[in-house]
């Protein structure tokens, strides 16, 4: 009986250490990409990449870019954001501290949105604007709308340069050349 007792006791210790958003969610989010029209190159900062429709596993706790391309459109780029999600409030009431700690530590509690990611893309000389869609394919937003939203927090993670906010370098100046300084005849005062 006593066995049994740390058992269980050790069971329900595992549960609470290791954190209940880490053991249903994963570290990792599988995220859908799909495009309209179909078959857009999607390039991810880290280095990963496929062809929409396509899904591709990407950490939840990290922010990320997403750039997409097709011959004949307009190329774009997407902000992805890690955001914070509510399972860390239960896994403290169930799970304990404990478990809310590793879970927020990990990422697991995260989730990347826009998800799925979902684009309408532009032919080139058009001026309309990217849209980005919900799941049914219903416009969301302009993708430029999506993107000055969140800008702000993602230079914090991402840098100035891939959200798009460094400033162009200014160009350099042409060089002026000094006018020369008229030099003492030989024998003048």
């Amino acid at each position: 009986m006593r066995k049994l007792r740390f058992a269980a006791l050790a069971a329900l210790a595992s549960v609470g250490l290791s954190g209940c958003a880490t053991v249903i969610n994963g570290n990792n989010q599988d995220y859908k990409i799909k495009t309209d029209p179909a078959g857009a190159k999607v390039t991810f900062n880290n280095g990963l990449s496929c062809i929409a429709p396509c899904k591709i596993e990407l950490k939840r706790r990290k922010d990320f870019r997403a750039d997409v391309t097709l011959d004949g459109y307009k190329p774009a780029y997407v902000l992805i954001q890690s955001q914070f999600g509510g399972a860390v409030v239960g896994n403290v009431l169930l799970g304990g501290i404990v478990g809310g700690v590793v879970d927020s530590a990990n990422g697991s509690t995260n989730h990347l949105t826009p998800a799925p990611l979902s684009l309408k893309l532009v032919p080139l000389g058009s001026v309309e604007e990217t849209l980005l869609l919900d799941k049914k394919g219903k416009t969301v937003s302009t993708l430029q709308a999506h993107n000055d939203k969140v800008r702000k927090d993602l230079t914090k993670t991402l840098g100035a340069e891939l959200t798009g906010t460094a400033a162009a370098a200014p160009a350099a100046a042409p060089a002026v050349e000094a006018p020369p300084v008229p030099q003492p005849s030989p024998g003048a005062p």
